[in-house]
């Protein structure tokens, strides 16, 4: 089967997977962010610090998003720890991050196991002016690998700075990436492994490495967002099977 979901808890789950079961993991964990304040950043829902007063759009909440710092890096540390075990030797991690969080999730790798590598940059073109002020236009992208690099094993050249804005068409998730962004970072795994995604939320993630040849592995504490996540990746999968019907099916030379 090209995807397995999972719906639970990430590190109960991860728990339950086999050693060295995975070429890469690439995830968008909360960040627990947003505010001016401690007491803003840990009372708020995620709609309430994510989504503005003028959004067209009334998507499902998602848990996670009150945690203090301290707990956040304990806990994510807790389950980067648990991704190091499931990944092969040389495989990759690529974990989004904004700038508040961005140490806090670099430490939290690298007291994993991880070796971090550097950090990209996701520029997003379509961000609100704000007066007086710098934009708030990109976020950031941490990767890592667990251990030495083997480049012959994936040979490819990758950018360090990727723009797409938000999907604002069919967007089923208040902090959902653009696929087109995701397209490209699945390919730091081997041509035909399987990528993780512990907090898949609507299954972007998951989307893009079927588009891209890649088996899938997610895990979404929601029912809600498992399912959404679900219905993309079998539609995927159809019309992945319908194009090689067609081509099957074609005139024969």
């Amino acid at each position: 089967m090209p995807f397995s979901l999972h719906q639970g808890d990430a590190l109960t789950v991860l728990a339950s997977l086999p050693d060295d079961c995975v070429d890469a993991v690439i995830t968008d964990p909360p960040y627990n962010s947003g505010g001016r304040t401690a007491t803003e950043r840990t009372s708020r829902t995620a709609r309430q610090k994510y989504t503005s007063a003028a959004a067209e759009h009334q998507l499902a909440d998602f848990p996670g998003e009150n945690m203090d710092q301290r707990s956040f890096t304990f806990w994510l540390t807790q389950i980067l720890t648990e991704a190091y075990r499931l990944t092969k030797t040389s495989g990759a991690l690529v974990l989004f991050t904004d700038w508040r969080q961005a140490p806090a999730m670099s430490d939290a790798l690298q007291a994993a196991g991880w070796l971090w590598r550097g950090t990209m940059a996701w520029h997003k073109p379509a961000t609100r002016p704000q007066k007086g002020r710098f934009k708030q236009e990109c976020e950031f992208i941490h990767w890592a690998s667990k251990g030495p690099v083997d480049a012959t094993r994936n040979p490819v050249y990758l950018p360090g700075l990727y723009s797409a804005s938000q999907p604002r068409k069919d967007r089923q998730h208040i902090t959902q990436k653009p696929v087109s962004v995701m397209r490209e970072l699945v390919k730091i795994a081997p041509p035909g492994g399987t990528i993780l995604d512990f907090c898949m939320g609507s299954g972007s993630t998951g989307v893009a490495a079927l588009m891209e040849g890649y088996d899938f592995i997610g895990v979404e504490k929601t029912a809600h967002y498992t399912q959404i996540a679900s219905d993309r990746l079998t539609e995927v999968l159809a019309k992945s099977t319908s194009q090689d019907d067609y081509v099957l099916a074609g005139p024969e030379e």
